[in-house]
């Protein structure tokens, strides 16, 4: 046996005969091994309005599938509903009445897509895929983004439903000069994160804003690091929210950097609205939402928010349940 052999022998039946349960060195240097297999598969989503979004990305995952299949086909649900007035087909509109989407996508390989201030194009989160797999380029905005699609078979639509219309006309009517276009805003911006049977981590973010927000104004769910951020040796995370407070913060990837270092999901999730509220504390001067999910390569999971009525789903072991966040302004 050689020294090295016979010292590590040594040491372990040391370990065993104290009856001093090992400890894992991924729990002392904050790196969770590839091969330290937890709970897989796993989706979770930010809010739960419906289910139906995690529902589709768990039957993908259930039937072997990847992860990033499962993040896209998850949010199209939402973006597909017209009853969802903050995601895709009947999100509400800009101060103009016109319906911008913005998306972004990432897999377990690094990869990145995203689109900004897209119009008339119902499923942006597809057309970040393609951004991510056709192109050397991370994001496409504007009329460059439609275009984009167009040429890969997407049809324009307009987005903009009789609902948001009348939603439109009815802020239009009572605008003060007092409206800033931010204030308590809990709009529903989808965020989904996917860890499949192989242990690979995707995440998608796609929102139509802030309603009513200035025309051209982009938020944090496009910028990877704000909105979304994946780190395949480590964990996901994703954001909701007022995005202008994500975006100060480049939250999601802070998230990550923080499970890095050793933190679970809900510690680091816990760090980063901590640090969000503490860096916003002289620029937002409204009360505000904003809220992280993250999830690491265990499959567990975290959560929490500036303040109380964010909440979240869940899908594992064949189940789908909503939970509610916890918070850290009581309001």
């Amino acid at each position: 046996m050689g020294f090295i052999s016979r010292r590590k022998f040594i040491f372990t039946s040391a370990i065993l005969g104290t009856g001093i349960k090992f400890i894992n060195p991924s729990k002392i240097f904050g790196k969770v091994k590839n091969d330290d297999v937890g709970i897989r598969p796993v989706v979770i989503s930010t809010w739960d309005r419906d289910r139906k979004p995690n529902l589709k990305a768990w039957e993908i995952l259930a039937k072997g599938g990847n992860s990033l299949d499962a993040v896209e086909q998850g949010v199209r649900v939402a973006e597909d509903d017209p009853e969802n007035n903050s995601v895709g087909y009947g999100g509400l509109p800009d101060e103009n009445g016109i319906v911008t989407l913005d998306a972004s996508i990432m897999d377990w390989k690094g990869r990145a897509g995203a689109v900004a201030y897209l119009q008339n194009i119902k499923n942006p989160i597809s057309v970040a895929r393609l951004v991510m797999e056709k192109t050397k380029h991370v994001m496409l905005a504007g009329e460059g983004a439609k275009m984009f699609a167009l040429a890969y078979g997407f049809k324009e639509e307009n987005l903009l439903t009789e609902k948001s219309r009348q939603a439109w006309i009815k802020w239009k009517e009572s605008l003060s000069k007092e409206d800033n276009w931010i204030g308590n805003e809990t709009h529903d911006t989808i965020t989904m994160l996917a860890i499949d049977k192989d242990g690979n981590i995707s995440g998608a973010c796609t929102t139509s804003g802030l309603r009513w927000k200035i025309h051209g104004r982009v938020g944090d769910s496009p910028i990877i690091g704000a909105g979304l951020y994946v780190d395949n040796e480590v964990g996901a995370a994703g954001a909701t929210g007022v995005g202008e407070t994500i975006m100060r913060t480049v939250g999601s990837f802070l998230v990550v950097e923080k499970m890095r270092e050793g933190l679970s999901p809900q510690e680091a999730c816990e760090f980063v609205v901590r640090r969000l509220i503490e860096k916003n504390k002289n620029i937002m001067k409204e009360p505000y939402q904003a809220a992280f999910i993250a999830l690491n390569k265990k499959g567990e999971i975290g959560a929490y928010a500036v303040r109380s009525g964010f909440d979240y789903v869940v899908s594992m072991n064949g189940e789908t349940n909503g939970y509610k966040s916890k918070f850290e302004i009581k309001d």
